[in-house]
Formats: C-alpha cells, structure tokens, sequence
C-alpha cells in the first residue's frame, strides 16, 4: 500500500481499505452463513489484521513505495491487510460452507500497543470464542508458516528514569551533584541484570534506547533523563527485572546524592496462543503450505491483549527468508509478494479449521 498512515489513535481506516469493505463498519465486518444455517448459527470467531503504519522514511527505492512523506509500512501491515481481504473474499463466496460466523478486525495502532485493548473494550470481541491473527515474518521464506502453542512473541515494558540534581557552572563541578555521571553509572549497571539475575535459557532483553542530559557546553545540568524496554517471555523474569532495575537505580541515584524518578510500564504480556486449537491449526497448515517451528520474537505484539477474553491463535507467515534482509521497522523492509497466497490461505483454512472444531 503506497499512502499507509502512521499508527495513531485514529481507528478510521485508509480510504483504499474502505473501499474494499464498502459494507462494512469502519473497524469490522462480519460473513455469516446462508440463511439455511441460520436455526443453527454455530460459533462466531473473530479475523484480525493491523493496519498502521510507522514513522519512518521508506528507503526501499522500489516503484511502489509510499508517496507519504516519512510514513511506510515498515513492518508489512500491508500484507496483512491483503491476506485477510483476500480470506474474506474466498470465504464469503463459500458461505454454505461456513458453520457459524466470522468478524473480520481490521485494527489500527498496533504499534502504540493501544489498538487491540481498545477493540476489547469496544465489545467487538464480547461475542466470538476465538480470533485469529498472523504477522508476516522476514525470517522465513513465501510459503512456510510457524504456528503452535509454543510463545511467540515478547512481553514488553517500557520504562523512563528522570534524575534530579543540583546544577552548576562547569568549571566548578564540586558545587553541583550533576546527573551525568550517574546517568552514566547506571546506564552500565543495569546490564547486568540481565547477565546476573536470570537463567541463560530465558529469553531476556534490557535496552537503553535514549538520553537526554543538558543543553549548554559549559553548564552541568541539574537534569537528565534515559529511557528504554525490557522483553521477556516468562512473567516472573519481568518482575524480578522491575524490582532490580529499580532497587540499582535508586541506589546508584543515592550515590551520586541526587534523586531518580521511575516510570515503569509493563503493557503487553508475552503472545501465545491457546494450546489446543494452535495444534489442530498447525496440523491442517501442512495441507497448503509448509509448517516450521516457531522462533520467538522479542518483538511484541498487542494480539495479546485478546487472550483474557477469547481463545488466540496466531502465526508467523513467511515473507522474505534472504539471508541478511532487512527486519522489521527497517526503512529498507521488503516484504516480497510471493507471500500473499500462503497468509490468504492460512487466514481462510484456519477460520474454517477453528469454526469446525468449536462447531
């Protein structure tokens, strides 16, 4: 899609996706069976695609790259907005076939880890018994799809310190408590949380990401900040990260005799789908394209805000698979064509698949 709109709290989809949805609302739709199925409606499940785009400057130089200024589909919900329509389509035209219901989600501002939950509070999953959802994945080749009950992708916190100091002239740093040497210190403690509290075989991530500490060359600042994310896949290993993370910087903060003020958020829990029905998904996948295991991402993704109410399903679609692509978020991210059909038919199967097994 060459005009994508970076992820933001608008849910108003593009004017190309209305257009191929004319009928529906403009967050979801719903095929439903024949009215000869309807004494026995059956299940509802629910379909579900990100939309959004990132704020990034596209530099793929191909022919069809976005034409708005410093917004792509950096992270290929193009795809999966074309996978699902293309499900609803093939599927609608099958609607005998069809035991019970399925909404079609088209989500905005996955990438603020705003848009599912506030689907979830909408209601629009208060009726289906299980969704299903997919993310393209530059790791595996156009034609293989990773789905099971195995975790998929990160829980993810996002955290920012301010500390608080004493400012002073430069040349008379003994007059001052600037923050910039404990900003430093803590910037080199905090990784060994990772490497000295938590078992080797847990997938764990500690990155500082940003700083910011004063404005002059001949000033210490009274002020600086740093903030950044933990990834995890087990609970108690984001908590423990918390409580050490924050017992270092306190401390070190201490040290120095300034103060640190602590902003920790832990808004997305690890994705992983409902056991039983990723197996039977994963099995049928063998009929139409080729199966690989999951290799966990420590990236997140906001589909998990569906797992307290509905039964998740989710799966990798391959959609690259060259040795040294770009990933996502990248601005020179390409997610090839070739991976259209196997992401159509994994959404079209595994709704049938699901709605058999629940029916």
């Amino acid at each position: 899609m060459r005009t994508p709109n970076a992820a933001s709290r608008n849910t108003r989809p593009a004017p190309t996706l209305r257009s191929c949805c004319a009928h529906t609302t403009s967050k979801c739709s719903t095929i439903r069976s024949k009215p000869a199925w309807s004494d026995q409606p059956g299940p509802r499940i629910a379909l579900r695609a990100d939309i959004d785009g990132l704020p990034i400057q596209e530099d793929t130089g191909l022919s069809f790259s976005s034409v708005n200024d410093g917004v792509m589909h950096g992270c290929g919900h193009d795809l999966h907005m074309s996978y699902m329509l293309g499900a609803a389509f093939w599927l609608a035209k099958r609607r005998k076939h069809i035991k019970g219901s399925i909404k079609l989600l088209f989500q905005p501002a996955e990438e603020l880890g705003l848009g599912a939950k506030a689907m979830v509070d909408a209601g629009l999953l208060a009726d289906v018994s299980a969704a299903i959802g997919a993310h393209n994945n530059p790791n595996y080749a156009p034609g293989q799809i990773a789905v099971g009950p195995e975790p998929m992708m990160a829980g993810c916190v996002k955290f920012h310190v301010t500390l608080h100091a004493t400012g002073t002239h430069a040349g008379y740093p003994h007059k001052g408590t600037g923050p910039i040497e404990a900003l430093a210190t803590m910037v080199l403690a905090l990784q060994t949380i990772v490497s000295r509290n938590v078992s080797p075989f847990h997938p764990l991530v500690l990155s500082i990401t940003e700083m910011h500490g004063g404005h002059v060359w001949n000033v210490v600042p009274d002020k600086a900040s740093f903030q950044g994310t933990v990834r995890y896949f087990h609970k108690s290993d984001g908590e423990l990260v918390e409580k050490r993370f924050k017992q270092q910087v306190q401390s070190i903060a201490a040290g120095y005799g300034i103060t640190a003020d602590i902003d920790w958020d832990d808004f997305q829990n690890p994705l992983v789908s409902d056991t039983e029905l990723s197996k039977i998904v994963a099995d049928n996948v063998r009929d139409y394209a080729q199966l690989e295991p999951i290799h966990p991402s420590m990236a997140g993704e906001d589909f998990c805000d569906f797992m307290p109410v509905t039964m998740p399903v989710f799966a990798f679609i391959g959609s690259n698979g060259e040795e040294g692509c770009p990933d996502w978020h990248s601005p020179h991210f390409v997610g090839l064509d070739e991976s259209l059909q196997a992401g159509v038919e994994f959404y079209a199967n595994a709704a049938l698949t699901v709605l058999n097994e629940l029916s």
